[in-house]
């Protein structure tokens, strides 16, 4: 697995900023923990492996879904998840198809990731 990014734990309340995001390529994802826990995914795809796309291996990333475990929602930890995916993505030369809408949406917010995304 690929580390991404480690904030320190704090005691009281987890927030955010005790999130680390892992690259889990075997299961085609980067996972989102709290301290021990996973509580959040983000799927992806790489386009040589889908149907109907011509991308080649490592070229083109789809991000199909985004998901934290609703107990954990309002934290602004998908935001976390997304963000850290997109600077994974970035610095690995990937371009990025976003499927999912959470991403979407996200790079609306976050202009400066639109340099990842694959040009159509």
């Amino acid at each position: 697995m690929d580390h991404i990014s480690n904030s320190s734990e704090s005691s009281g309340n987890i927030t955010a900023a005790d999130a680390r995001v892992l690259d889990n390529p075997a299961h085609e994802r980067f996972d989102l923990w709290l301290g021990d826990e996973l509580v959040g995914i983000l799927g992806y795809r790489d386009e040589d492996d889908i149907p109907g796309f011509t991308a080649k291996p490592g070229e083109v990333v789809a991000f199909m879904h985004t998901v934290v475990k609703e107990e954990f929602g309002g934290r602004g930890l998908a935001a976390v998840l997304v963000g850290e995916a997109l600077g994974s993505a970035r610095r690995r030369g990937w371009k990025v198809r976003p499927i999912c809408t959470y991403v979407q949406r996200y790079l609306a917010l976050n202009p400066e990731y639109l340099d990842v995304l694959v040009a159509e």
